[in-house]
């Protein structure tokens, strides 16, 4: 249903799958990538959200780092411990290395991509740190992003003056995010920490604990997949897009 494009980045181009409904689309939707990176199950989840009548993009953020198969995993990751494995031979250190200085100006490059695809309102969902990267788009240009989806997102809530929640006084989308339970990266107090900054900053949410759901539950390609919590989480996506864009 999609090819893969290339957007001009100042580092050099970066790997974007685009994905369109078969009829006329008039919203678009960003999709970030979880740490794993760009790959198939990334594809299929965005020829999904297509299927709900939106043109779909998934950048490759890690672009600096190298190309998407390039850095894709070899072993399969639905094998226990072969991600454990995969993630510890230097996936943290890619994401690390992703820094606001360069998302953010990252972001603007997706959007514009996507806006010249459609000029309807454009709705964002993340995985793992991709939900951080979610957040921040919207805060950063709350003219574009009308709604935003964050799944299984980690270091949403931080001590660090750049922690994605005290980002969120700037956004007006609407927000739903969907944990995983007893996530070592959100834990409970920090999933609360989050629905009071949504709360002061006056943003439509949902923030919801998917009970029994482990981190990374969407990714259907590795050993945390969660069926049940993955098709919640379509579901609640579904009609947020459907209601907002």
């Amino acid at each position: 249903m999609g090819d893969t494009i290339e957007i001009q980045t100042p580092d050099g181009p970066a790997e974007a799958y685009l994905t369109r409904p078969e009829g006329a689309a008039g919203a678009g939707v960003l999709l970030y990538i979880d740490a794993i990176g760009l790959r198939p199950r990334i594809e299929e989840m965005a020829d999904r959200f297509a299927s709900w009548g939106y043109v779909v993009l998934a950048p490759n953020v890690f672009h600096r780092e190298g190309r998407a198969a390039d850095l894709a995993p070899k072993a399969d990751l639905t094998v226990p411990g072969n991600r454990e494995e995969f993630m510890a031979g230097g996936v943290m250190d890619r994401v690390r290395a992703l820094t606001p200085d360069r998302s953010d100006p990252d972001a603007r490059l997706w959007l514009d991509a996507l806006r010249e695809q459609v000029s309807g309102p454009i709705g964002v969902t993340g995985y793992c740190m991709g939900a951080r990267l979610a957040v921040r788009t919207a805060a950063l240009f709350p003219d574009d992003v009308a709604a935003v989806g964050g799944f299984h997102g980690g270091g949403l809530v931080t001590e660090s003056p750049a922690s994605p929640h005290l980002l969120l006084g700037r956004a007006r989308a609407e927000f739903c995010f969907g944990h995983a339970d007893q996530d070592r990266s959100m834990p409970a107090e920090a999933v609360a920490a989050l629905g009071r900054a949504l709360e002061d900053a006056g943003l439509a949410h949902t923030n919801e604990i998917y009970p029994g759901a482990a981190h990374g539950y969407t990714m259907a390609d590795t050993s945390m997949y969660d069926e049940a919590a993955t098709e919640r989480h379509f579901a609640a996506l579904e009609e947020l897009f459907g209601r907002v864009l």
